[in-house]
Parts: structure tokens; C-alpha cells; sequence
């Protein structure tokens, strides 16, 4: 059974090393999360395969990474400068800081005060000094997004690549966003990361595109461990001004289903945005003409008597840190055992797990049984299927309980048998079944590489 609360993950996440607060020595910083020497490892693989799925299994998918500061020009073309705020209210009983949209029935949620300040804009983007001198005129903002650099560069790939539509850019990278209320662990935070891929079409295919990408979508979730029927995709409602069709895939979270994912048809906004001599272009969602860009955001369709235009685009975005959260909550087993013992596992996918392997020396201070363990340590880091720890707690049963919680599928015992019989054999423990096997170590690596790969 996964999770049943917020509480269960905080708790697992910082008494086994995965997820930090941010600033802790000093009280915290709300809304920032360190992740430890497990969370970079679970991360790191959910990242691996979002991006093997979008770039080495795809021909028509590149990838880029962009900085994190950005010309002050390029959000106010985007659309972000003018309208990229929450409206902001206090409660003047309480004195709690609220989102209007968070309001329960014009009520404070904290106290139900009615006596609230008047709605006010809160800009949601954060604001940094370039350059030796703070006089207010040189600053950039810290990007809120990743997809903006990614229309920066459109011209710059299709020039070096030779792409042809369609195809798609994708990168991941940390995002930053004023937020007025950092709620839910990781799920809403001020630093973030995110994954986001913009597929560029030829226009009038755009929605069979949007269609295709939320089926491809929901089924890599599926893949990475998340049932069907936790998943739902929930179309938009009220439609932001860029998007022609907009909707989410949402994880049935302990609080109900939420966003993990955003699928959009962006029409050609974002391209058209930032491209000079607008006015050749039918740009279907223009804000503002822009007289600053030096480059043409155009395809030239050779195919088609060289006609030029602005592609349509395809937004798949998801959050890293919320998927990291939905992984941990869907993973997060309580088993009751034939003793009538109860054991805590995290049946976390196997290319997901944070440590692929913990090889236990039975006994810490003897040489002979140490030595063979960091052998085959050394021995399965040369196979290539990830983070091999030596545990050498020296209590066997208490290294089991530590790897079912942080999800580790197989740990090796070397015992006195091992280095006492001929040829030398471990025992192997499975991490979902419990179930235990000799093995020669002289095996150990083809059996685990095609155990993981």
C-alpha cells in the first residue's frame, strides 16, 4: 500500500538521508530542500530515465542545457514580466501571508477571518544584480522555467543539427519561483527542478501531436512504477493565453490527485514572442511586438517550395522534484510478516533504486571476509548498473531493514563459507520476495548485469 501521508515520506526521507531542509542549522529556509547522498541517487536515476526515454530512444529529440540567468528582455517578451504573479492578501487577525486562489470562501484557511487586505499583485519571478555595481538599473532574473532557453536557441539547433520538423528539444534544470506559499514538502518550493521538452510541429498537426505526447506521457509513468489507476489526465478548464489545448497527468496523491506533468499546445507563442519582424508571420498569440530580437524564430520547409513560418509547439513538463515525491509515496510498502513482524520497503523499480546493490560483510574485523567484500564491490562497479555500497555494519539483520527502507534490490552476504569453500560463493538476498540463493561469486557480475539491465 503506498503512503498514506506526507509525514511518512518526510520522516523516511530524512531519517535515511534522501531529502534535507534547507538552511536546517539555521532554522530553515522555506520552500528549499537539500537532497542527501540517497535523494541525489534517486534523483539522478529519475532524470536518467526521463531523459533516455525522450533522447536515446527517440531519432527526433535533442537535447540542451541553458543558464539560469537570463536577459531581463527575454521575460518581458515572453509574456512573464507583465503576468507572471500570484494576487497576494494578508489576514489581518492571524497575519498569515495568503494566495487569493487559496482563500476558503473569502475565508482565511488558518483562523476563518473574513478581514482580509485587498488583492494585490505578487511577482512570482526572482530578481539578481549583474555586474559590480547595485544601482537597480543591471539585473537579470533567475529563469522560472526551463522552456524559455529553449526557444532562445530554436535557430541555433535546426542551424547545427539540420533538423526537420517535427522534432523536439528537451533539457532539465533547476527553475526559481517567488512563492508566496511553499506547501507540501517538495511539491511546491521556491527552487525546483524541471524536465521539459518542447516538440516542434508544422502547424494544423499540433493537435494530433498534443494527443500523441499525453498518451507517450502517461505511459513512461506507467513504466516507472505507477499504476494506470493512480493516474488521471486532467484537461485545463480555463486556458492560459498561449495555450491552444492544456491539460495535466496527475498522480493520486494522499491529499487527492495533483499536477506531475503538463501537456500543452503552446501554437506558435513562445517562437513568435521572441522573433524580430513579427509583422511576415501570423503570430496567433502575440502580447507584445517585439522590436529588440535579432533573429527571425522561423523554418524554412524545403519540402514545400522553401515557404517560411513559425512552428507550432508541444510543452511536455514535468516537475523532478514532484516526481520524485510520487515515486516515493507509490513505493512506500508496510509489510506484515509470517512472525506477525512488520517491515517498512521501498519497492522502488529496479533502475530507479538509489543503491543497486549492498554487498554486507558477515563479520567487520575479519580480514579475509572484508577483503572478498570490497572485492566484489570493486568486481560489480566494472558491470556498469549503478551505486554498489559496502555495508559493514556488522549486524546483518539490521543491514536487511536499512536496505528494504531505502530500496535496494539485492544484498550480498560474504560469509565464513565464502571464503572457506571452493570456488567461493555469496549469498544473495531479494529485496521484494526475501527470498535467499547461493551464488558463485565468480558469477556475481553476469547474474546482476542481467539481473539489472
Amino acid at each position: 500500500m503506498p503512503a498514506k501521508s506526507m509525514d511518512e515520506i518526510v520522516s523516511l526521507c530524512k531519517r535515511r538521508g534522501f531529502v534535507f531542509q534547507g538552511s536546517e542549522v539555521y532554522g530553515g529556509l522555506k520552500g528549499t530542500y537539500d537532497f542527501g547522498p540517497l535523494g541525489v541517487e534517486l534523483k539522478k536515476n529519475i532524470r536518467q530515465a526521463w531523459w533516455r526515454a525522450m533522447v536515446y530512444e527517440r531519432d527526433d529529440i535533442e537535447g540542451l542545457e541553458c543558464a539560469h540567468i537570463s536577459h531581463p528582455l527575454v521575460w518581458k517578451y515572453s509574456g512573464h514580466e507583465a503576468g507572471f504573479f500570484d494576487l497576494l492578501q494578508d489576514c489581518k487577525k492571524c497575519k498569515a501571508r495568503l494566495r487569493s486562489d487559496h482563500l476558503v470562501d473569502g475565508k482565511c484557511p488558518n483562523c476563518g477571518s473574513t478581514d482580509l487586505t485587498e488583492p494585490r499583485p505578487f511577482m512570482l519571478m526572482m530578481k539578481t544584480n549583474i555586474g559590480p555595481v547595485d544601482d537597480g538599473s543591471s539585473f537579470a532574473y533567475l529563469r522560472p522555467e526551463t522552456a524559455q532557453g529553449t526557444y532562445l536557441n530554436f535557430k541555433n539547433v535546426v542551424d547545427a543539427t539540420a533538423r526537420k520538423l517535427p522534432f523536439g528539444i528537451c533539457q532539465h534544470g533547476k527553475s526559481f519561483r517567488n512563492e508566496i506559499t511553499p506547501r507540501n514538502f517538495l511539491f511546491r518550493q521556491r527552487e525546483f527542478e524541471q524536465a521539459e521538452m518542447q516538440y516542434f510541429v508544422q502547424p494544423g498537426t499540433d493537435e494530433d501531436w498534443w494527443k500523441k505526447w499525453r498518451e507517450i506521457r502517461t505511459a513512461w509513468w506507467v513504466e516507472q512504477g505507477i499504476p494506470a489507476e493512480k493516474l488521471r489526465f486532467h484537461p485545463h478548464d480555463k486556458l492560459a493565453h498561449y495555450a491552444k489545448m492544456a491539460g495535466d497527468i496527475e498522480y493520486e496523491f494522499p491529499w487527492g490527485f495533483d499536477e506531475v506533468e503538463g501537456i500543452h499546445d503552446r501554437q506558435d507563442f513562445d517562437l513568435g514572442s521572441h522573433t524580430k519582424n513579427q509583422d511576415k508571420y501570423p503570430i496567433q498569440a502575440k502580447v507584445l511586438k517585439n522590436t529588440d530580437s535579432t533573429v527571425e524564430m522561423s523554418y524554412t520547409d524545403v519540402m514545400d517550395g522553401n515557404k517560411k513560418f513559425i512552428p507550432f509547439v508541444v510543452e511536455t513538463a514535468m516537475g523532478l522534484d514532484r516526481a520524485f515525491i510520487a515515486l516515493m509515496m507509490q513505493a512506500y510498502t508496510e509489510e506484515t510478516l509470517p512472525n506477525g513482524e512488520t517491515r517498512l520497503v521501498l519497492k522502488l523499480k529496479k533502475h530507479l533504486a538509489p543503491v543497486k546493490v549492498a554487498v554486507i560483510p558477515l563479520k567487520r574485523n575479519n580480514e579475509q571476509i572484508v577483503t572478498l567484500a570490497h572485492q566484489i564491490k570493486e568486481d560489480l562497479l566494472k558491470t556498469g548498473i549503478g551505486r554498489v555500497m559496502l555495508e559493514d555494519s556488522g549486524n546483518i539483520g539490521k543491514a536487511y531493514r536499512r536496505h528494504d527502507e531505502i530500496g535496494t534490490p539485492i544484498c550480498i552476504t560474504v560469509d565464513f563459507e565464502s571464503i572457506e569453500q571452493s570456488p567461493a560463493t555469496v549469498t544473495l538476498r531479494n529485496r521484494d520476495t526475501m527470498a535467499q540463493e547461493r551464488v558463485a561469486v565468480a558469477d556475481l557480475p553476469k547474474y546482476l548485469k542481467e539481473f539489472f539491465l
